[in-house]
């Protein structure tokens, strides 16, 4: 087991119970605190959902967890507290056909510390898996957010700020360096290309790929011309070409020049009608009603959302001595931000990001690419370090 836990304590704290820190969202526990591994289940159902269910066995053949009556062509998310042991994951289809491919793309995938266990779509009436749980290894970690030890709320930002706002600026040039290192395909296609998060298709051959130096941006007509470095939180939001933001490896990621320029500097968000749809689904458009903001925004496909909320975490707490100064920038950067260093956001959407980051999970990609940036520029995401830290500051 890779243990990515981390003990603060609270005793110096009125109110504070002592606990765990675990790297990874704290949801759908059977309990409360998880001290032992995370085992995290994802299910994408297909058109007849009703006929899936699934469960999770002990090596005793007792039932620890299960599911069923889930939407059609929805994602599920289940969080498990998994002890040292022997487990029999089973899913099973009523009807015999599986969840893939006749009636939608499903599929299923389980992680037990982010390490990835199995995975699968086709079967017929039932698929099962056997896997062992390790014991838990020591953790030697805690140092870098030794000075966080006790705290909750916007204290506990305002520490992990302190933590990480001596960052040495590199320059928007150098950040070429970083992003031809950190953001290489070692997960999906695994070919060595660069890992765009605007076209790379996560499941099924990528439309196109770009070669690391060799398709750098320059110039573009379309989509697969080039690829660029995209702040994801855009620079005009902060006033432009000022460092240390503009510089920041943190919220820049390798990205097609030519969606890029789609995206703009609309703010992330759930779009309800597409005006423009990049080759891995991408988009532009109206932002839905239910997401309580009326206006463009542009929509990255799942698998980055969780990724992109984390950058915006990291960015209220790195710059929390600026950010109340930037909400008046523009139209877009009033929209998404509140005007003080504390919460950040508007409640529309620090609520989306929350959610992001709970149904996309810190991922093997994230964390390399953490240590990367950490190697360019010397400071880390908490967030993908401690995801429960989002909970302990903003609230679930």
């Amino acid at each position: 087991m890779i243990n990515t836990a981390s003990k603060f304590a609270c005793a110096s704290v009125v109110g504070c119970l002592s606990f765990k820190i675990i790297a990874q969202p704290l949801v759908n526990f059977e309990g409360d605190i998880c001290d032992e591994s995370i085992g995290i289940l994802n299910i994408v159902t297909d058109g007849y959902a009703h006929e899936t269910s699934w469960k999770l066995l002990s090596d005793t053949g007792e039932q620890l967890f299960g599911g069923e009556g889930y939407a059609d062509n929805s994602e599920v998310v289940k969080t498990m507290c998994l002890v040292e042991g022997n487990y029999t994951f089973e899913i099973s289809d009523s009807h015999g056909d599986g969840i893939c491919c006749r009636y939608g793309e499903g599929s299923f995938s389980f992680t037990v510390d982010k390490k990835p266990i199995f995975s699968g779509s086709n079967f017929g009436d039932i698929m099962s898996h056997s896997f062992y749980v390790d014991p838990p290894a020591s953790d030697d970690s805690d140092s870098y957010y030794a000075h966080a030890v006790g705290k909750k709320g916007y204290p506990l930002k305002t520490a992990l700020y302190e933590i990480i706002k001596d960052h040495n600026t590199r320059g928007y040039s150098a950040v070429w360096s970083l992003i031809n290192d950190a953001d290489i395909d070692h997960y999906f296609d695994k070919d060595l290309t660069i890992l765009d998060i605007y076209s790379e298709k996560v499941r099924g051959r990528d439309s196109h790929n770009f070669e690391p130096s060799i398709d750098q941006c320059g110039q573009y007509r379309k989509e697969s011309d080039c690829y660029n470095r995209e702040h994801s939180f855009p620079k005009s939001w902060f006033g432009g070409k000022i460092e240390p933001m503009n510089s920041d490896g943190h919220h820049i990621f390798a990205a097609d020049g030519y969606v890029n320029a789609k995206r703009g500097n609309w703010p992330y968000g759930e779009v309800g009608f597409a005006t423009y749809v990049s080759s891995n689904g991408s988009k532009v458009g109206l932002a839905k009603s239910i997401t309580n903001f009326n206006g463009v925004v542009f929509e990255p496909i799942d698998e980055f959302k969780g990724d992109l909320a984390r950058a915006y975490f990291y960015m209220a707490t790195r710059y929390e001595g600026q950010i109340s100064t930037w909400e008046g920038n523009n139209d877009n950067s009033d929209a998404v931000l509140n005007g003080n260093n504390t919460s950040v956001f508007e409640p529309w959407l620090l609520e989306l990001l929350k959610r992001w980051h709970k149904f996309d999970p810190v991922s093997q990609k994230e964390m390399d690419r953490n240590n990367k940036v950490y190697q360019f520029q010397g400071n880390r995401n908490p967030y993908i370090d401690h995801p429960a830290f989002v909970y302990m500051i903003w609230g679930e």
